[in-house]
């Protein structure tokens, strides 16, 4: 049977039964002893996730955050089998660039909210008309209000597919792809993939390691991001290693208590956020927990991980190179950084190369006037 193409209108509606229950478990979480350090060293602080959670039960407004995102056009179509939700909000502007913008872990269509006016309405945002985009913002299989896989192989190969297969069910031509974290892994799929239909992509976290001989001569940048991916290989990756191979076990206690999802996320916002400011001079508190609130919502703490068992290994062994035009911006926190030379072996025809003076792994959600901007910047003449 032909699979349907059919394109349907979406609503988000958590009922107030979820939000009870949400209250009631937080209420009476079991909580360890404090750390013996005084510091983030062990995780994130009792007391600070014991704040945290108290505001989540007791101040947070749920409804606010649901109201902003069904302010956003919502829909949900069946790909490969999967029914895939995303957003889709259109530019005012005649030629504008249709742009398929994809999230990481634990990451959600929540860190762009701020990026989709200014992107779609350049004119009112300070931008020029010739700067417009029409955004298409998926949540990934697995995350949010896509489908769960129910069998293995839905890793980033088949998503870019997916992908593409979504551009032109909504009418694209042509179109370019863009993404950091998992969704850098599927801009760049689409790139080495190359149906035919995208005409660039662009990456805020480029991954691409040197060549040996590149090692004998590293300039002081390179020092610096290698330095970086063994501070994340030996301090920061414990959470990768865990849902790369056993994500079923870590996903009882994410589906299972709030407390645990917002330790295992927060730690992530707080470590990989631009660390020249405090994590709560970066976002607000609300901000932070709607994203954590979706991966409650939806109980997608452990299909979000297989993610990582599915392709964590891509980062680390693709060889394919991405031939059609390529964009990236490096931020000074980003958790894995490349130099544009070693980038140059993976992406072939680099047309814009920028690191920007502020920002994180989590760019578009943490400085979105800086996104923006390199939005238009990296698509300026690629258009």
């Amino acid at each position: 049977m032909r699979e349907s193409e059919e394109i349907r209108p979406f609503v988000i509606d958590i009922g107030d039964d979820e939000t009870a229950d949400l209250r009631r478990r937080l209420d009476h979480t079991r909580w360890p002893e404090p750390e013996p350090v005084d510091d983030w060293s062990q995780g994130i602080p009792l007391d600070y996730l014991r704040e945290v959670c108290r505001h989540w039960a007791d101040g947070y407004d749920w409804r606010r955050c649901q109201d902003r995102l069904n302010s956003r056009p919502n829909f949900v179509t069946r790909l490969d089998g999967l029914d895939v939700h995303f957003q889709h909000v259109r530019s005012p502007h005649p030629g504008a660039l249709p742009l398929i913008v994809t999230h990481g872990w634990p990451g959600s269509v929540v860190e762009f909210q701020k990026v989709i006016d200014p992107l779609t309405d350049p004119t009112a945002h300070g931008g020029a008309a010739a700067d417009a985009f029409h955004l298409v913002l998926p949540s990934l299989p697995g995350y949010g209000w896509s489908q769960k896989p129910s069998a293995p192989g839905v890793g980033v190969d088949r998503i870019a597919a997916m992908w593409n297969e979504l551009m032109l069910r909504l009418g694209y031509d042509d179109y370019a792809a863009q993404g950091g974290d998992w969704g850098s892994a599927v801009a760049t799929c689409i790139g080495i993939q190359n149906l035919g239909a995208c005409r660039a992509i662009h990456t805020n976290m480029p991954v691409a390691g040197p060549a040996p001989e590149m090692l004998a001569d590293p300039t002081e940048a390179e020092r610096a991001a290698l330095d970086a991916f063994a501070h994340y290989d030996r301090q920061e990756s414990g959470y990768s290693k865990q849902q790369s191979t056993r994500p079923q076990t870590i996903g009882y206690s994410l589906v299972d208590s709030p407390a645990g999802l917002a330790a295992w996320i927060l730690e992530k916002f707080w470590s990989w956020t631009d660390r020249s400011r405090a994590l709560e001079d970066c976002f607000d508190l609300d901000e932070l927990l709607d994203n954590v609130s979706v991966y409650w919502f939806t109980g997608t703490g452990a299909s979000s991980a297989r993610l990582y068992w599915e392709s964590f290994g891509w980062f680390a062994g693709a060889e394919s190179t991405v031939d059609i035009p390529a964009a990236c911006s490096v931020f000074p926190n980003e958790i894995i950084r490349a130099s544009p030379r070693w980038a140059a072996r993976r992406y072939t025809d680099i047309r814009y190369w920028n690191e920007p003076p502020a920002g994180g792994h989590f760019a578009a959600f943490e400085q979105p006037g800086l996104f923006t901007a390199e939005m238009r910047s990296a698509f300026r003449d690629l258009r």
